[in-house]
């Protein structure tokens, strides 16, 4: 049967580079024939630009001496799963290829630590704050285009509460983010900062403030993420910016796995950033 032409989503792009990782030293001419295949039929499934069904999975990777039930489990449902659309491409160019993606690995993910030194996380926000910072930062969106990534964030928060597999959430916010006023809409941050509370008390969530007189630590270079999942499959790194957003893998995450530590460490524990954020809702409250 012909290979069936695809195109290059993240997971099939995930799931490509697993396979050529795992192929190591093997020539891909030696791994192609050994599956009775031709080389350029396996060169498109390494770069994602052809599909390979479930089923061919564990020859393959018993060709690669590979027999780990938990990597072969983990890659299989990774190719059953790898040409699925997301329930979020519906919104079209709405959202960019860069957020698309994130919205992948976060719907794969098991657990997200973030740092947020200005905006409190997507997966936090009520409605009301999305829409409000969706309209200060994203300076060429339209007022049905800020609408609908306020709809996304919302929907995206589904995975808090997924049956058998709620995602774990480690969130550092930072002081600023929290006494953030907006003039014209008086109760967005009161209901934010309650809404805050509420998820704390989720099994799942953890919130932390940074207090604004907090010592000197590596959160201070600005918000990531780091994104983390069940199995074989490493964690990933998001960056963000007025322009988009990228990811780092490899040696990279490291990185900010030490530098997350040491933002959390100078940060209030989870109990006392409760009561800061309790205080800050009764100091912004009409006297």
């Amino acid at each position: 049967m012909p290979n069936v032409r695809a195109k290059p989503t993240l997971r099939r792009r995930r799931l490509g580079g697993a396979l050529k990782g795992f192929r190591g030293t093997l020539t891909l001419e030696a791994a192609a024939t050994a599956m009775g295949w031709d080389a350029g039929k396996l060169s498109r499934i390494e770069n994602a630009k052809a599909a390979i069904p479930p089923k061919e999975i564990r020859p393959l990777l018993t060709v690669y001496g590979i027999t780990d039930p938990e990597i072969i489990g983990a890659l299989e449902e990774l190719a059953r799963n790898a040409g699925k659309q997301g329930w979020w491409q519906s919104y079209g160019t709405v959202i960019g290829g860069g957020y698309q993606d994130y919205m992948f690995l976060e719907s794969d993910a098991a657990g997200i630590r973030v740092y947020c030194p200005g905006i409190i996380q997507g997966l936090l926000q009520t409605a009301a704050y999305a829409r409000a910072v969706n309209t200060a930062t994203t300076v060429t969106r339209s007022p049905d285009e800020v609408a609908a990534l306020a709809e996304v964030r919302q929907a995206r928060q589904a995975v808090l509460t997924r049956p058998g597999k709620a995602l774990k959430v480690w969130a550092v916010i930072h002081e600023a983010a929290l006494r953030q006023q907006f003039p014209t809409q008086p109760q967005v941050m009161p209901n934010q900062l309650q809404r805050l509370l509420d998820l704390s008390e989720m099994t799942n969530i953890d919130i932390q403030v940074m207090p604004i007189d907090a010592s000197p630590h590596p959160g201070m270079a600005g918000q990531f993420d780091l994104i983390s999942f069940d199995g074989p499959w490493p964690t990933v790194v998001s960056l963000e910016n007025l322009r988009g957003g990228f990811f780092m893998e490899g040696d990279d995450v490291a990185v900010f796995e030490a530098a997350f530590e040491r933002t959390v460490a100078a940060a209030l524990p989870v109990d006392v950033s409760r009561e800061t954020i309790k205080t800050i809702m009764k100091e912004g409250a009409p006297q």
